[in-house]
């Protein structure tokens, strides 16, 4: 069946196009791109008139969400979490590690990829975990991970617990030109703290997670990819100090890579004394920061030490969430709502000096780094696409009847 869409606005960054243009779609490919596409061409399918400021771009990868399948099916399931993402635009999805049994066998990540292919949604990239059990103790089998079809490993959830266990990781993952994904975190400066440790936290007798925790071990990391030749890709970076640490290892050639999460760049730990005072729905790890670490992450972006935007996306049950602050779990929602906080909060009013623009925001939602996918293209015969409204309200229609989850960022923007 054929359809043609009229009247979008096409971005494509990886072929350079950013203009008005019609798209035909030839069954699940892209048939034809190009300005004023006769109507004839539709063949007597659909023909759609977009309204205006519409784009039509490839589909998205974000290389940070968590499934919860296996183990944890009543927060989400492989099949509820990529109809999330097509929801919200993303094509292509990277799941960490951090399920039940944790996925550091050949046989939870064919589980996974077998789950997916029967979802028949968005493609799904595993990733395998560093340590065996996520337990911080033996090395997973990274050779085993990678045959089965894993893109990179982490202990998402948990730091990589010793340096001599991440450099050992980052040997291995070098023969395999595979990153490890690093979740920055000290736990001894972390004990049990809730939130960030600053005023807000300290006004609400909240436990506080300095930024230092984060990037002690995002430095310890860039050094030891450093010394090895590995890639690290810092995850869900949030502090100020973090940033700095990555841009110095940019500076001397290392193979660093880091990601921010739309939550981290558009929300400050203001919210937790209002308008919800201790709201579990902005208890994220880590946690909302303060106004400095917020800009540090847009100006990160703005000059390009940013490498990725990805959601961090990790519901819960409703009933988990539902709880005293301190004692609810970590994470919220993003999947759906990504794309709207990027496009509206970021490329027109965050960065309103135009450096960047839809094209480029498309374009680092799209980087591959962990996933190592292609990045999606609107070429003849392409399959991945999407179209929307990107400063619109998220699409939450049936992705959110489906899965129990509870809110994400766009509820506080």
């Amino acid at each position: 069946m054929k359809r043609l869409l009229k009247g979008g606005r096409v971005v494509d960054p990886a072929n350079g196009v950013d203009g008005a243009a019609d798209v035909l779609i030839d069954g699940d490919r892209i048939g034809q791109v190009g300005r004023d596409l006769p109507v004839s061409l539709a063949d007597g399918g659909a023909v759609m008139t977009l309204p205006a400021g519409f784009v039509i771009c490839p589909g998205l990868i974000d290389m940070h969400v968590h499934l919860r399948e296996p183990g944890h099916e009543h927060k989400e399931t492989v099949a509820t979490g990529t109809l999330s993402a097509v929801t919200g635009g993303f094509t292509a999805v990277a799941c960490m590690p951090n399920t039940h049994p944790v996925n550091d066998n050949a046989g939870v990540t064919r589980l996974i990829l077998q789950k997916a292919a029967d979802a028949q949604l968005a493609r799904v990239y595993p990733i395998g975990a560093v340590s065996r059990g996520q337990k911080g103790e033996q090395l997973a089998d990274i050779a085993e991970l990678r045959e089965a079809g894993c893109v990179a490993v982490s202990d998402d959830g948990y730091p990589v617990s010793t340096a001599l266990l991440a450099r050992r990781a980052l040997e291995y993952t070098s023969m395999f030109q595979m990153p490890m994904i690093e979740h920055c975190e000290d736990l001894s400066l972390k004990g049990d703290g809730c939130a960030h440790e600053g005023a807000k936290a300290s006004e609400l007798g909240l436990k506080g997670i300095p930024g230092v925790a984060e990037s002690i071990t995002a430095a310890r990391d860039i050094l030891l990819a450093e010394m090895t030749g590995g890639h690290v890709h810092i995850a869900h970076m949030s502090a100020w100090t973090t940033l700095e640490a990555v841009r110095q290892g940019k500076s001397r050639g290392v193979k660093v890579t880091c990601e921010v999460a739309p939550h981290h760049f558009t929300l400050t730990d203001d919210l937790l004394g209002a308008p919800i005072p201790y709201d579990s729905n902005v208890k994220m790890n880590p946690p909302l920061r303060e106004v400095r670490d917020r800009d540090a992450m847009i100006e990160g972006i703005r000059d390009g030490s940013v490498d990725v935007i990805a959601t961090d996306h990790a519901p819960h049950h409703y009933d988990e969430k539902n709880v005293e602050f301190d004692r609810a779990p970590f994470g919220i929602v993003g999947l759906e709502t990504a794309v709207p906080i990027v496009f509206d909060r970021l490329a027109r009013e965050v960065v309103p000096d135009g450096k960047r623009s839809v094209p480029t925001e498309s374009r680092r939602l799209q980087i591959e780094s962990a996933a190592r996918a292609a990045s999606g293209r609107m070429s003849t015969g392409a399959r991945d696409g999407g179209h929307g409204d990107p400063c619109g309200a998220p699409n939450r229609g049936r992705a959110a009847r489906r899965r129990s989850a509870g809110r994400g960022p766009r509820d506080h923007c």
